[in-house]
């Protein structure tokens, strides 16, 4: 029941990460610190609809 998920950064809205989530257990949607490759630092990043 896992299904693919794509994170998108906050501050300059690039979509870096793809990750897979189990919707039945995690509901809402995700938000993660990660680094991003075109701001050059670790910003929010939250799933894309």
């Amino acid at each position: 029941m896992k299904e693919k998920v794509i994170l998108v950064c906050t501050e300059c809205l690039s979509r870096n990460y793809s990750i897979s989530k189990n919707k039945r257990i995690n509901v809402e949607r995700l938000e993660l610190r990660k680094f991003c490759k075109k701001c050059g630092k670790h910003t929010l990043h939250k799933e894309s609809k």
